[in-house]
């Protein structure tokens, strides 16, 4: 494989990775370039700043409206004076009739308001004394238990359990049960701060199922906010190391995404489904593009090589099967710690960014992850923004959005193709031809070459055939064209010289026949004899 060390229209510069405000964070495309912290900041100050606009809006309106009512009352208020004063003085004499009236039946109407009343007053007083009772039990319970040893379900639970069960549920049930058995475990270690940690998370459950008709921004609005809170209790109020704290963050968020899957990922609000459907189309599309037209540094004749670039496709397809996205986030790193390693053990040096990105379109190309853009998202609105914004996670994770990007605006520049040859991939009119290996590993075996033969004879039978189909093509087209010339011809000499019918001539009489008309005709000749 001839590896080249020109790029053609893939290189991205690392401070491209960067937030583009400039506070050292790593960028994302899903942020409009931002990092988590700032994409925050400028939506916070947009939307007030909408707020402030559509107040200014409103209030100038009703001013408007106030303004032309009063002109309008001003011009009729001369005209209506004295027929006001009539309408004044009806309606006072009705409400006072009305009043009269109103006295002969409000007696027993009132008293039986008054024992209505009574009666749901002390049914309240009844249901209040066993609502404080049970309150009061619970309050001492949770008093001297420890809040995970008494795990009540939360709303969120108790739906999953009366929802119907099939196997896939089921599988997310016991997944359920053992994400919170270890999360209870876990959080034994940090004793007191560990109760208050359960409480926030189980309210914050309970907190976004009365949440569900909230946008899917709103929601990532609210976990973003949740972590950001929880860290600094952790740190300021619970006074728990730094890399303790992590380790929490990462338990807190597998505990709640968990259970917050099922509601958070592809939303039927949202548009993640077709962006899923146009990026599988889009790389289904471009499934001849070649290593060599991407400039991948990458053997794959190389037994250990091979094996590197499967396992990465297998990560990143794997990536859809993770329920947390912490999980998604270290699929995408072994993908890239594989991609490296195949880099490495290609070029016989340390793998380069400049190398990475193309490899990892590549292999994205390759393997076609299922759901792809709604992994992208689910990350992007729900990960603890620590993950993303630094630490080799955020950089792998912004690669990839790089990687997805550039797939969907990828042209025929970028490939150093001309639009010509580009259209005709795309379309399926043809495909490149592959490079034959100039020599075999002799530990390939004789299986895998006759198969490069087999391909290369396809390949060239199938050229044969598009230069006859090609040719047929043009001499039917020539067939046509020679038949409509003809025709053309032969109406132009029609047309120049017409046909004229002349009447039908009499027969003419034999000429050994009695002809009386033509008497004056000589008689026939004689035949004689000569003596010789």
């Amino acid at each position: 494989m001839n590896l080249k060390s020109e790029r053609r229209g893939i290189h991205v510069d690392q401070s491209e990775l960067l937030c583009k405000k400039g506070c050292g964070y790593y960028g994302n495309p899903a942020w409009q370039g931002f990092c988590s912290k700032c994409w925050r900041e400028e939506y916070h100050k947009a939307r007030q700043k909408q707020i402030q606009e559509d107040w200014e809006l409103a209030e100038r309106l009703q001013r408007e409206e106030e303004e032309a009512y009063a002109s309008s009352q001003s011009t009729q208020g001369a005209q209506s004076l004295t027929f006001s004063k009539f309408e004044e003085k009806k309606t006072n004499e009705k409400t006072r009739k009305v009043t009269t009236v109103k006295k002969f039946f409000t007696a027993s109407s009132r008293t039986g308001a008054k024992k209505v009343a009574q009666e749901k007053i002390v049914k309240q007083g009844q249901l209040g004394r066993e609502r404080n009772a049970d309150n009061i039990l619970r309050d001492l319970k949770e008093i001297f238990t420890p809040s995970w040893e008494l795990a009540s379900p939360t709303e969120a639970e108790i739906q999953e359990a009366k929802a119907p069960s099939p196997s896939i549920n089921r599988q997310a049930s016991i997944e359920t049960d053992r994400v919170s058995k270890e999360f209870i475990e876990f959080l034994k270690t940090y004793h007191k701060p560990g109760q208050d940690i359960y409480k926030q998370c189980k309210l914050f459950l309970d907190t976004m199922n009365h949440k569900r008709d909230l946008s899917i921004e709103e929601q990532s609005e609210c976990a973003q906010d949740f972590y950001q809170n929880v860290a600094e209790k952790l740190q300021t109020r619970w006074k728990v190391p730094p890399e303790k704290v992590e380790k929490a963050m990462d338990q807190i968020e597998k505990y709640i995404m968990t259970r917050q899957y099922k509601y958070v990922f592809c939303p039927e609000t949202t548009d993640d489904e077709k962006k899923d459907l146009a990026v599988q189309k889009r790389i289904r599309a471009l499934h001849w593009v070649t290593p060599q037209m991407l400039c991948v540094p990458v053997n794959e004749e190389i037994p250990e090589v091979s094996d590197m670039v499967v396992k990465a496709i297998t990560d990143i397809i794997e990536m859809d099967s993770k329920r947390v996205p912490r999980d998604k986030l270290a699929c995408i790193t072994k993908c890239s710690k594989h991609i490296f390693n195949a880099i490495k053990i290609t070029k016989n040096e340390p793998a380069s960014a400049d190398d990475f990105l193309p490899t990892l379109i590549y292999i994205v190309l390759k393997g076609n992850p299922p759901r792809l853009q709604s992994n992208i998202q689910y990350i992007t609105r729900f990960c603890n923004p620590s993950r993303l914004m630094t630490g080799e996670d955020g950089y792998y994770f912004t690669n990839l959005c790089c990687a997805v990007a550039f797939i969907e605006k990828l042209d025929a520049q970028s490939l150093n193709l001309s639009q010509e040859d580009f259209d005709r991939f795309m379309t399926g009119q043809t495909s490149p031809k592959k490079q034959e290996p100039d020599s075999f590993s002799p530990d390939v075996c004789l299986g895998v070459k006759q198969m490069y033969k087999n391909l290369d004879l396809l390949s060239q039978l199938n050229e044969r055939q598009e230069r006859i189909v090609n040719e047929a093509k043009k001499l039917e087209k020539d067939l046509i064209d020679w038949t409509d010339g003809i025709t053309k011809e032969v109406q132009d000499i029609v047309e120049k010289y017409p046909l004229e019918i002349k009447p039908k001539n009499q027969a003419l009489a034999a000429i050994d026949s009695e002809n009386v008309e033509n008497d004056k005709l000589p008689p026939p000749l004689q035949p004689q004899v000569y003596a010789g």
